[in-house]
């Protein structure tokens, strides 16, 4: 995932080489979380079934699982940077704050962060999902 973000963000010419490394770091990161964790549902969801069964879990539980690992640290990120200017914590209005920045960050990872995932990223994602196929006959 992170030669996807880092390929499509070399290839915008976008900022500068430390933003384009921490935004690779941040994807490699979350599809390294998200791996394992997608694997077990994969596991669970196609156990005894057949090829095409195990294919279809892979697929969707890893996608599932990177996105959302890899939303959850952009939207932490996110929230750590406008953390300077919010409210003091664990009052009402610092838990608005921080449920608005954390949704606000989700919506932006959906709009512009899940097309660095596209060629590269799909086309790992579809052989990851061939490979544990193949591993479950």
């Amino acid at each position: 995932m992170s030669g996807s973000a880092l390929a499509n963000l070399l290839l915008a010419a976008w900022e500068t080489p430390d933003r384009i490394r921490f935004v690779a770091l941040l994807y490699g990161l979350g599809g390294l979380l998200a791996f394992p964790v997608g694997l077990t549902l994969a596991r669970l969801v196609s156990r005894d079934r057949n090829w095409e069964t195990a294919l279809a879990a892979a697929f969707v539980s890893l996608l599932t699982t990177t996105l959302a690992f890899t939303g959850g640290l952009f939207a932490l990120q996110y929230r750590s940077y406008y953390a300077e200017w919010h409210a003091p914590a664990l009052t009402l209005t610092w838990a608005f704050e921080f449920a608005f920045t954390m949704m606000t960050a989700l919506y932006q990872f959906v709009v512009l962060g899940v097309r660095l995932y596209f060629p590269l990223g799909f086309a790992a994602l579809v052989g990851a999902s061939i490979w544990f196929a193949r591993q479950r006959r």
